[in-house]
């Protein structure tokens, strides 16, 4: 019981001393009209204060133990009172219409962007929104991610179109002219090898070897053994060098018809890469072997361990926060505020449908946790809570009984006289 209620039950209790003790003080004196006047206050007071204290205790329990009918009232009426209780709270106080209407007049993002805004600016926000950060990314399992990072780089690779990578890589040897660098560079390996001493002795040797093998009738055969006669391998080598070496200046001149020619041919071949069936399918094995065979798990790893080092490093870093976080949390902030009718929309649409579902428990909540309370709890929680203005009805009641006393005890006087 709180300490107001005590307070307030002694009054009352005290009150009641006053007009007994005032009422049995003043019998012997009777006679006298002040006398008659005060006893007649201290008796109806008295009374007063006497049925007020019965009817309040027959509130909560029976009057002096005894069993008098249409007394302990909360006990005896505690389902129905209980079952009003809940029923004014779900269809009254907290009905679904009321909730449903209050909540869409609440700004809910106004409220979470102030108080984001001002946690925000706390050291102690801060530190554990870090901590926070470092223990989410300490708990990524490096391993478990692996298989399925392989698993999609093999996938996008395996679909990646063969012919396009063809197209781009023609397209860039072009704009390059790589045809042209290619040219030059093999008649420059060309010019450097035909320069070579023992390159003229093997042409010599190789070209003797093919008049040798060839076989023809008539002048044609007489004019090959004249060259062989007259001819040496060294000469002929000379002669066969000179030649392609001549050959290849022409071609190393720029607007030469034959160079021109055999870059139109290799610039053509080049377009053509996308085009040539026989080489896509080729690469196309290629890449499907290659990808079959590789490997990558190991790397993989590796790599995921070494970013998840760097991400640690980076949000142990003491301008992480105002570098990186803050601008980000400002500018999700902004998005919020931006979006906040969306957003509120969304939350009010959310709850109302909680609500919608979830009414019922309310007043399923209130009776189960007054099931739980004994007779001898609830009323001393109730008296406790409403125990003071019980108190004072006493109080009043001897109080206005003494008035009414004294009154009547006057308009008894008064009547006699008459």
């Amino acid at each position: 019981m709180s300490t107001k209620t005590k307070a307030s039950k002694k009054i009352a209790t005290y009150s009641l001393i006053i007009m007994g003790m005032g009422y049995i003080a003043t019998m012997p004196f009777e006679g006298s009209l002040w006398v008659d006047l005060l006893h007649g206050g201290f008796e109806a007071g008295l009374v007063g204060g006497l049925a007020d204290w019965f009817a309040v205790t027959a509130l909560f329990r029976h009057p002096l133990g005894l069993p008098i009918p249409h007394t302990a009232l909360l006990p005896k009426n505690r389902k129905r009172m209980s079952n009003g209780l809940v029923s004014v709270l779900k269809n009254d106080w907290l009905s679904k219409e009321s909730i449903q209407e209050k909540v869409k007049h609440i700004p809910f993002t106004e409220k979470l962007i102030v108080i984001i805004e001002k946690q925000v600016q706390t050291s102690l926000f801060r530190e554990g929104l870090v901590n926070l950060i470092k223990k989410m990314i300490g708990y990524i399992e490096v391993e478990k991610l692996t298989p399925f990072i392989k698993k999609q780089i093999i996938s996008t690779l395996s679909n990646v179109e063969m012919k396009k990578i063809l197209q781009l890589i023609s397209s860039q040897l072009l704009n390059e002219k790589f045809d042209k660098k290619v040219l030059d560079h093999v008649l420059e390996k060309a010019d450097s090898w035909l320069r070579q001493e023992q390159t003229s002795h093997r042409l010599g040797t190789v070209s003797m070897n093919v008049i040798k093998k060839i076989e023809a009738d008539g002048m044609l055969q007489f004019a090959l053994k004249s060259i062989q006669s007259l001819l040496s391998e060294e000469k002929l080598g000379n002669i066969v060098q000179n030649l392609l070496l001549s050959v290849i200046k022409n071609l190393q001149q720029e607007g030469e018809s034959n160079r021109e020619a055999l870059v139109l041919y290799m610039r053509k071949e080049i377009q053509g890469m996308s085009d040539n069936r026989q080489l896509l399918e080729g690469v196309e094995k290629w890449k499907n072997q290659l990808l079959t065979k590789w490997e990558p798990d190991q790397t993989i790893s590796e790599s995921l361990q070494q970013i998840q080092q760097k991400a640690l490093d980076l949000v142990d870093d003491k301008d992480f926060i105002d570098t990186y976080l803050a601008p980000l949390m400002n500018h999700l902030l902004h998005i919020i505020q931006e979006n906040s009718k969306n957003i509120d929309n969304w939350i009010q649409k959310q709850i109302i449908v909680l609500v919608e579902n979830n009414h019922s428990q309310i007043g399923n909540l209130v009776q189960e946790n007054l099931d739980k309370l004994d007779n001898e709890t609830l009323v001393d929680m109730v008296e406790n809570n409403i125990g003071k203005d019980l108190q004072w009805i006493r109080v009043n009641g001897a109080v206005c009984g003494f008035i009414i006393g004294i009154f009547l005890t006057g308009v008894e006087a008064l009547s006699r006289l008459v």
